[in-house]
C-alpha cells in the first residue's frame, strides 16, 4: 500500500467523520495492521482493531456456516458514548475499524464515507 494513499485515507477519515476518535486498516487473515490514526492518545486503534478482528472472523464463519450467501457490509458496535464500525472490503481481505463519539457522529454519513472508501482501500492494498 502506498504510504501517500494511506496517509490521505486516514486523514480523510479524521477530517470527514464527525466525532472521529480513531481509525485502523487491518488485513483480516493475518491481523497485519497497515496503518492507524487517533486523536485520543489513550485510545489505541491498532489494539482495538486486533480485538475486533476476532469479531469479524467469528461473523464471517457464522455467515458461511449458515449458508447465508451474503456479504457483511459492516458491523456496528454501540457503546454508551461511542460507536465502533467495522467495514469489510468487498474481497473480505481487509477491514477498516472506526471509532467515533456517539453524541457527534452521524451514523448514516459515517457509513457512507466508509462505503465510499473501502473499494479504494482494497485496490491500494493489493
Amino acid at each position: 500500500m502506498s504510504n501517500d494513499f494511506l496517509n490521505v485515507f486516514l486523514n480523510e477519515m479524521k477530517t470527514n467523520v464527525n466525532g472521529f476518535i480513531a481509525v485502523a486498516v487491518t488485513e483480516i487473515e493475518s491481523g497485519l495492521s497497515f496503518g492507524n490514526l487517533t486523536i485520543d492518545p489513550s485510545f489505541d486503534p491498532e489494539l482495538a482493531a486486533a480485538y475486533n478482528l476476532e469479531v469479524v472472523k467469528a461473523k464471517l464463519n457464522a455467515v458461511k456456516a449458515l449458508n447465508l450467501n451474503q456479504d457483511i457490509e459492516d458491523i456496528l458496535i454501540t457503546l454508551s458514548n461511542q460507536i465502533h464500525i467495522i467495514d469489510i472490503s468487498p474481497n473480505k481481505k481487509f477491514m477498516i475499524y472506526l471509532a467515533a463519539d456517539a453524541s457527534k457522529a452521524n451514523l448514516g454519513m459515517t457509513r457512507a464515507i466508509l462505503r465510499k472508501h473501502k473499494a479504494e482501500v482494497e485496490k491500494n492494498l493489493a
